[in-house]
């Protein structure tokens, strides 16, 4: 059965094209034209991902990702948010909401279709391992679960990934644009500030142990916990 997309934006002529592309790359597709309607078909089937305008109708797309990841049949599902608003604070305001990624009106249909593929493939393939333990942390990738202390942290499943690729590999420095090929499934065209935005979510979601995830000047980022020694 293909993964259901759910493409909520006002302008048709946007949700005509988006959801054309999708339907051509063999997802299944609804569509919402406001937050209420949004928020009753993710409620009524979650979707596999959902790509979310920020400016909506009734209820603002910020309002619908927060109640989206409050709900706990909805909370793991992958959103990228699609607006005109290209500013870094709206970036920012995004992720802590819980996006995955964001896309800038006007955008390639093409482009929005590889970022919903990379979102939705599955990490770690190349993996024989079930769990990443540093303690206090633990990294589950059977149940997709972070846990500190115990404790389990809310990751988005780009935060996830993120702290998987970096944890698998401790002591080795990844670049921005490694990351974003390997974890978004782009990269080069992409602003690498989409990296530094998720690391800088995801480190203060680890509190303390964010300091584990180190940045490496003028190259990119490395995890180091604590006691032990890097691998380059």
């Amino acid at each position: 059965m293909p993964q259901t997309i759910l493409v909520v934006d006002d302008e048709r002529d946007i949700v005509d094209l988006v959801r054309h592309h999708l339907l051509q790359a063999g997802y299944r597709v609804v569509t919402a034209s406001d937050g209420r309607q949004a928020l009753e078909a993710a409620r009524r089937e979650p979707p596999d991902l959902v790509v979310l305008d920020l400016m909506l109708p009734f209820l603002p797309g910020a309002e619908v990702a927060r109640l989206l990841k409050q709900d706990e049949k909805t909370r793991d599902v992958p959103v990228i948010m699609l607006t005109a608003r290209g500013e870094e604070v709206d970036r920012i305001v995004g992720f802590e909401l819980g996006a995955d990624d964001y896309v800038v009106k006007p955008f390639s249909p093409r482009e929005l279709v590889l970022r919903v593929q990379a979102i939705l493939r599955r990490d770690g393939r190349e993996d024989s391992e079930e769990r990443i333990q540093f303690d206090p942390l633990v990294i589950d990738l059977t149940a997709h679960v972070v846990r500190v202390e115990g404790k389990e942290i809310k990751l988005t499943i780009t935060e996830f990934n993120l702290l998987h690729r970096l944890a698998r590999r401790p002591g080795r420095v990844f670049s921005r644009d490694r990351l974003l090929s390997e974890v978004w499934g782009y990269g080069g065209e992409v602003e690498t500030r989409t990296v530094d935005t998720h690391m800088k979510r995801l480190r203060a979601k680890l509190g303390n142990l964010g300091e584990w995830i180190q940045t490496v000047r003028g190259v990119g980022y490395r995890f180091w916990p604590e006691g032990h020694a890097p691998s380059d």
